[in-house]
């Protein structure tokens, strides 16, 4: 492949990408999230103290429970939930957030905070829809997503389809992009204490590995897919949390000046001058809200696809857990790495033209030393690894999504297909040294956006009369239960929680 012709692709992919991201997107997630809130009565508010009573808290409780007999071949909302949030909390959540500051100065948190704000009853929509929307097919599985509710809600098939294209091709982007992340974090902890000469091989050794534990479990679908996430995320979530609470505690005379510098930097109208706090407003709005959207996925579409595949017959219930997941996701992982990173370096000596993979490294670093490079590189990869695990499955269903229409053969073949390409470019991922395949997978996740978020919009009065229908009900009233589009499965639904299946 020609120099010229890397180049013009990559002109192409920035152009793209700039649309992508740039603010007629960022006002549309906003305005979406806005809208959606008025629609719901600000849910994110009034009902987030039910959403972790009837999502975190059960579910921490039921850990080790067998799980009843079902119908549906399904998996736990717990499962469900970590398999989604393992492919939003990710290396976006720790070298994203760092990033977002070196670019875009402290007051970028402010506006993530926002955007999160606002994405979690976006998110609680996609969920409440993805869920409506879903089929059953002869097999038991449920399938659902983004595409099914514009195929079948918005009634745009062609529309549908575009989604699940952009869907697969981030998925794939993906796998690439997460999977470099982990060989180039380990290889290089390892090159600390061996001195490799060469970390080619290294590498490529790391992409064998990696590929064989991932085929092994993406080969079993969700369900295998949210045992190993419900496993991993809880492990590499809480050593991040303890870790970084501490080293924020380290620094806890430095707390108040970083809570400053977020707000005080916020607002910044014109270029201030000096290190990483020169930048103007529209710089900081843009890095934050981008950075928030990219961290949570709310908008995006992608995480519907694992909550989809929920026990819960009830799409609200499980739209509740899309409230905690955004919440989890940047109220908590992306503002601890911004206190963590905002106490520990004074921003004034950095120069704004350091690089993010090494400052977060070195945040690591200057807290904990050795120990913390070590902890580093166990956690980041394990980030990248559960994401990869994530988004394997939303690729699966995107192109089953796609040849939907075909026969069961042809189906089970092009998934078949997808899962053998998935793994291998794990493998081969570990040897890309060109950042185009990291520029074309962002514009890829952000494509994505376009389409849900049309359809978010013009479904969200069904959301709210969804919303409606099920505290109605919880108020005991007599009212018929809306827990499917499909009439013969809204029936089977109900019965099935009167069996005390998926309540």
């Amino acid at each position: 492949m020609s120099e010229s012709f890397i180049k013009a692709i990559e002109k192409i992919n920035s152009f793209i990408n700039d649309i992508v991201w740039g603010w007629p997107i960022i006002i549309l997630i906003l305005a979406t999230g806005l809208l959606l809130s008025l629609r719901t009565k600000f849910l994110q508010l009034t009902h987030f103290k039910e959403s972790l009573g009837t999502t975190i808290v059960p579910a921490v409780k039921s850990l080790g429970k067998k799980k009843k007999k079902d119908r549906v071949n399904s998996v736990s909302q717990f499962e469900a939930f970590s398999a989604a949030i393992s492919g939003t909390v990710g290396t976006g959540n720790i070298v994203g957030v760092v990033s977002a500051i070196l670019t875009g100065g402290p007051g970028a948190v402010l506006w993530m905070w926002i955007s999160a704000f606002f994405g979690m009853v976006t998110n609680y929509s996609e969920n409440v829809l993805g869920l409506y929307f879903r089929k059953k097919n002869k097999s038991g599985d449920l399938s659902g997503g983004a595409f099914y509710y514009i195929a079948n809600g918005l009634k745009w098939r062609w529309l549908a389809y575009v989604s699940a294209v952009f869907c697969l091709f981030a998925a794939v982007g993906m796998s690439g992009v997460q999977t470099n992340k982990i060989s180039g974090t380990v290889s290089g902890a390892l090159d600390k204490i061996f001195d490799f000469s060469s970390l080619g091989t290294v590498k490529l050794i790391i992409g064998i590995i990696v590929a064989v534990i991932a085929g092994a479990i993406i080969i079993g679908g969700i369900k295998r897919i949210g045992k190993a996430a419900s496993m991993l995320v809880p492990f590499m979530s809480l050593t991040f949390i303890v870790m970084s609470l501490i080293a924020i505690g380290m620094h806890a005379d430095n707390i108040p000046g970083a809570f400053g510098l977020i707000f005080s930097k916020a607002f910044t109208f014109k270029a201030a001058g000096g290190g990483v706090l020169g930048y103007t407003f529209a710089t900081v709005i843009r890095k934050g809200m981008a950075r928030g959207v990219f961290s949570n996925e709310a908008g995006l579409g992608s995480s519907v696809i694992a909550h989809s595949a929920s026990e819960t017959r009830e799409p609200v219930k499980q739209g509740l857990w899309g409230v905690f997941e955004v919440f989890f996701d940047t109220f908590i992982i992306c503002t601890l790495t911004s206190l963590t990173f905002l106490t520990t370096f004074d921003l004034d000596t950095l120069t704004g033209m350091e690089e993010d993979t090494a400052m977060a490294l070195k945040m690591f670093e200057t807290n904990f030393g050795s120990f913390g490079v070590a902890v580093y590189s166990v956690i980041l990869p394990l980030f990248a690894f559960t994401t990869v695990l994530a988004w394997s499955y939303y690729g699966e269903k995107a192109t089953e999504f796609c040849f939907s229409k075909a026969g069961e053969k042809s189906r089970k073949a092009a998934v078949i297909v997808f899962k053998a390409v998935y793994i291998t470019l794990i493998v081969f991922s570990t040897l890309i040294t060109s950042d185009l395949i990291w520029a074309i997978d962002d514009t890829f996740n952000g494509l994505m956006a376009i389409p849900n978020l049309i359809c978010l919009i013009a479904l969200s009065g069904l959301v709210k009369k969804i919303t409606c229908n099920y505290f109605a009900r919880k108020r005991g009233e007599k009212v018929e239960p809306m827990l499917s589009a499909y009439p013969d499965l809204n029936e089977e639904f109900k019965e099935d929680i009167a069996l005390g299946h998926g309540e």
